[in-house]
């Protein structure tokens, strides 16, 4: 093996410690399932016993949704990034923060954590002759239309809450809970210290915005727990929840589609401005380098000359002849005549 082959194999090493940090995929995945197995059948039991005790009280709800998303965060965020929502899980895998392969295991975990909370919830349901279970878990379940959660006050006017109604409310909340998780979570996948308090507030919001609609689902898992398990006998006043369960997981897809095209399209006009920027400043670099070259040149030049003109010997001009120097030179000629 090569020093490349090593240096690379330990780059993926460290690449996965950093992803994992230091938990297997059991972990992580044991951390997705209890999760949303504790989320789930907290919000069941709030949205029926909850509701029977203490009547139908919006604030009621939205404080407990908020506090239980957030309390398991906080215990299991440094395990799996505490996702516990398909469209988090999704969006974190559409932006890189979660590999594909995990992120595929990481849904299957939270759906079986949901519907063994569905189950358990319908298990624990006390039942008699006068009440049914159906009773129960249609203050449980998500829908809209008759599955509303205020369908009984609204009816009395006339008015429901449809389809179209229950798809845009659900698809802006979810969006709502999506980017904040995106926020919080980390190139790694791991979650932020933060993320506790701001994916509670985030849940309570969209809860206010929807549980009047649709029972807030805001999470298809949630939707689905209680779904599969509601005995629900379909007739004027009630729905299968199962034929209305398409919108929860419909919408939070294309939540988390939304989101995931939105910072794929920030981090790419993000790279191009940088990239611009340092395009900038090579071609100002480049630029005073030039005018330097060109100094240089001048000044080697004007060295060069100077040098050309050092060795460059010019002859010594000649005295001017004196008078003693020409009756010499007359004396001389005599003499040679004479001879």
């Amino acid at each position: 093996m090569t020093a490349v082959d090593n240096d690379s194999t330990v780059d993926v090493r460290e690449d996965a410690a950093v992803q994992n940090d230091g938990h297997s995929i059991w972990a992580r995945l044991g951390a997705e399932f209890a999760g949303s197995l504790l989320i789930c059948f907290s919000i069941y039991m709030v949205s029926s016993f909850g509701v029977v005790n203490f009547g139908l009280n919006l604030a009621f709800i939205v404080v407990a949704t908020g506090v239980v998303y957030g309390a398991m965060t906080s215990i299991f965020a440094r395990v799996s990034g505490a996702q516990f929502n398909p469209a988090v899980t999704v969006a974190a895998m559409l932006t890189s923060k979660t590999r594909v392969r995990d992120g595929v295991f990481y849904i299957i975990a939270q759906v079986l954590g949901g519907l063994v909370a569905g189950a358990l919830f319908v298990f624990l349901i006390p039942s008699s002759e006068t009440v049914n279970k159906s009773q129960w878990t249609m203050m449980a379940i998500n829908g809209y239309d008759v599955n509303s959660l205020t369908y009984a006050s609204l009816s009395q006017y006339g008015l429901t809450y449809g389809v179209t109604m229950a798809i845009v409310v659900e698809l802006l909340a979810s969006v709502i809970v999506v980017a904040a998780a995106m926020t919080t979570l980390k190139r790694s996948g791991r979650a932020t210290r933060s993320a506790a308090v701001t994916m509670g507030v985030a849940y309570a919001a969209a809860a206010a915005m929807a549980a009047p609609i649709t029972g807030a689902s805001i999470n298809p898992m949630r939707a689905t727990g209680v779904a599969v398990f509601a005995q629900h006998e379909e007739g004027s006043h009630t729905v299968n929840p199962l034929s209305q369960l398409w919108v929860f997981w419909v919408t939070a897809i294309l939540a988390a589609a939304i989101v995931a095209l939105v910072m794929i399209v920030a981090q790419l006009a993000h790279s191009r401005a940088a990239n611009g920027d340092e395009m900038d400043v090579d071609v100002a670099e480049a630029a005073m380098a030039q005018g330097d070259a060109a100094d240089h040149a001048d000044a080697d030049d004007a060295v060069v000359y100077e040098e050309q003109a050092e060795s460059v010997e010019l002859p010594a001009p000649e005295a001017p002849a004196t008078p003693d120097d020409a009756g010499s030179a007359d004396e001389a000629d005599g003499e040679v005549q004479q001879r």
